[in-house]
C-alpha cells in the first residue's frame, strides 16, 4: 500500500545518511572517553527530552554509572552541583535554537563543562555552543534515536559494558528499511485508527518503560501541539491509581505495549481496558518484523517502531481527518512568551 505523504526513497536515503554518521561519533565518544568521566548528563526539553528518555532507560539495563536525564528549562532552575567538569554531557535540538536548550548549555560552558550534541547545520545557534558538534538535518525521531544510541552504547562498550556493540551497530544498517516496512504494514490501520477517534473530545494513552518517551512524545507533541486534539498520557503503573475511573465506553484508551520487562503492566491496562471500554486500540511493538536485526536488539529498537507508525503515520491520517494543519501553531515559537 502506497503511503500517503511520504517518500520512501527519500527516506532510505536520508536513513543512510544518519546511519553514515556512526563512524563520527564513534570517534567522538571514543575521544572524551579516553579521559575521566564520572557521570553522563542528557539534556532536552519536550520532544527531544522524549527522544533522550529510551537512551537512558537501555543504558541503565547495563551500567550503574550515573547517568542524568535533564529537562533543560528545569535543569536552569534547580541544583546542579551533580554535574562537574567531569560530566559527559549532550544535547540536541534539530532547529539549533530552542532557547531552553541554548540558555541549559551556556550555563554548562560558563562553569568550565564541554557539551556535545547534534543540530541541523552549522549555521545554527547551537552550532556555535557545542563542542565538536555533528550535524544532521534529518527529522524523524527515528534517526534521532539511532545517533543518541551510537552515543550511549559506544560509551557502555568502552567500559566494557556493552560487548555485543559492534554487532548491534552493523544491524543498524537494516533499521530504515524495517521501518518502511513497518509503516506499510501498519497504514491501513493507522487510516482506519484516525477515521474512528481524531474528533473524539479526550483520548488516554498508556505507556511503559523504553516506550514510555515516545509515548508521552506522541501525545504531546504531535496530537496536542500539531492537532490540538486533547489527550491525557499515563504510565501503565499509575494508570490504576485515578486514571482507570474516567474509563467507559465514550473514552479512548490507546495502550503502548512494549516488549521489556514492563510488559506485564502494560498487559494488565490492556485486560482492565478491553473490558471497560468499547473504545480500547492496543498498539505492539512485537507485531513489526525487524529483519536482519537480532531478537535482543528488539528493545533498542522498538521506540524506533512506534514513532514510525504513530508518531509519523497515525499523525499523517490524523491531520486528514481533523482538517488541521500538522504545520500550524497558535502560540508555540510564534512570539515571546
Amino acid at each position: 500500500m502506497a503511503l500517503k505523504k511520504f517518500d520512501a526513497e527519500k527516506y532510505l536515503k536520508d536513513g543512510a545518511k544518519t546511519y553514515s554518521l556512526r563512524g563520527e561519533v564513534e570517534a567522538l565518544v571514543d575521544r572524551i572517553t579516553a579521559k575521566e568521566y564520572d557521570s553522563v548528563c542528557m539534556l532536552g526539553i519536550g520532544g527531544t527530552w522524549a527522544e533522550w528518555y529510551p537512551v537512558v532507560e537501555v543504558a541503565k539495563k547495563y551500567t550503574d554509572l550515573p547517568i542524568y536525564l535533564e529537562n533543560a528549562g528545569e535543569f536552569l532552575v534547580k541544583n546542579k552541583k551533580h554535574i562537574t567538569d567531569k560530566t559527559l554531557v549532550f544535547t540536541s535540538s534539530a532547529s539549533g535554537n530552542t532557547m531552553e536548550i541554548l540558555k541549559a548549555v551556556k550555563y554548562c560552558k560558563d562553569q568550565g563543562i564541554n557539551v556535545y550534541g547534534f543540530t541541523k547545520d552549522e549555521t545554527t545557534p547551537l552550532a556555535n555552543l557545542l563542542t565538536d558538534p555533528i550535524y544532521n538535518a534529518c527529522g524523524d525521531c527515528e534517526h534521532s534515536y539511532l545517533l543518541y544510541y551510537f552515543v550511549m552504547l559506544r560509551i557502555l562498550k568502552n567500559r566494557g559494558e556493552f560487548p555485543h556493540y559492534d554487532r548491534w551497530a552493523d544491524q543498524m544498517e537494516n533499521l530504515f528499511k524495517d521501518l518502511l516496512a513497518a509503516r506499510e504494514k501498519f497504514e491501513p490501520r493507522a487510516i482506519e485508527i484516525a477515521k474512528t477517534y481524531a474528533h473524539e473530545p479526550y483520548t488516554m494513552f498508556t505507556g511503559s518503560g523504553v516506550l514510555w518517551g515516545e509515548t508521552y512524545l506522541f501525545t504531546m507533541c504531535i496530537l496536542e501541539e500539531m492537532q490540538w486534539v486533547r489527550t491525557k498520557t499515563v504510565s501503565s503503573a499509575d494508570f490504576f491509581h485515578g486514571p482507570l475511573e474516567l474509563v467507559d465506553d465514550r473514552v479512548p484508551v490507546f495502550v503502548i505495549k512494549g516488549e521489556d520487562e514492563y510488559r506485564p503492566l502494560d498487559e494488565r491496562v490492556e485486560r482492565f481496558v478491553k473490558e471497560h471500554t468499547k473504545k480500547a486500540v492496543i498498539i505492539d511493538t512485537k507485531d513489526y518484523i525487524l529483519d536482519g536485526i537480532d531478537d535482543e536488539f528488539r528493545v533498542i529498537c522498538s521506540p524506533m517502531i512506534i514513532t514510525a507508525i504513530l508518531t509519523e503515520r497515525l499523525a499523517i491520517h490524523y491531520e486528514q481527518n481533523t482538517g488541521h494543519s500538522l504545520e500550524f501553531r497558535r502560540y508555540y515559537r510564534q512570539f515571546e512568551y
